[in-house]
Order: C-alpha cells, then structure tokens, then sequence
C-alpha cells in the first residue's frame, strides 16, 4: 500500500487500502477525531463488506480515536506502532476495543 502525506489524502483513498473480504459481518462506525494541523474529523462506516467515508462526527460511533493528525499520517504508514501510540497516550480509543483491534484486519496500516 502507498504511503499517504496527509490526514485528507488517507480518507480521500481510504478504498484502496479496504480489504472487504475480511469485513464480513461488521456494522460498525469509526470516528477519528483528528487534531492540529492537517487534521479534521472523519466517520468512517462498514457495513457487509462496504465501507462509506463522511466528515464530521456520526452518531453512536462504534469507536472513536483521538489523535494528532502527524502523528495519524506516521500511524496508517506503518512508521508508529498502533499498541505502542495506544499504550503512550498519544492514541486515545472509546467505545469498542474489541473492534478497533478487528478494524486491522479490514483497514491495514502501510507496511
């Protein structure tokens, strides 16, 4: 997968790095509240294998992240480890645990 350079270009391309096969069965929502410079809130739905990006925040996200933008754009390219930004607090999770881990399987970061 192709590394992105802003916040913007991630959810403009989000498609391509979606791998709906291993997002059988989910409905949920993601929230990412992303802050500072470059950054903006997204809502990203799953839903049978088909995933829709809108601005701003949607109702009862299934999850929500808050995290600087930088730091976001270094996260989906593969340069900052998600447990390790998580465990640091520069990676706040609320809502579902179990399937902010899942959404990995569907929404790789860059290797």
């Amino acid at each position: 997968m192709r590394r992105i350079a802003s916040c913007t270009e991630y959810f403009d391309t989000i498609q391509e790095r979606f791998l709906p096969e291993n997002a059988a069965g989910v409905d949920a929502s993601f929230v990412y509240e992303l802050e500072g410079d470059g950054g903006g809130t997204w809502t990203v739905r799953v839903k049978d294998k088909a995933l829709t990006v809108e601005t701003g925040a949607g109702a009862s996200p299934t999850v929500t992240y808050k995290i600087k933008a930088s730091d976001y754009v270094d996260l989906v390219n593969g340069d900052l480890n998600g447990a390790k930004a998580f465990l640091t607090r520069k990676l706040k999770v609320s809502g579902s645990i179990p399937m902010a881990q899942k959404m990995n399987k569907f929404l790789p970061p860059a290797s």
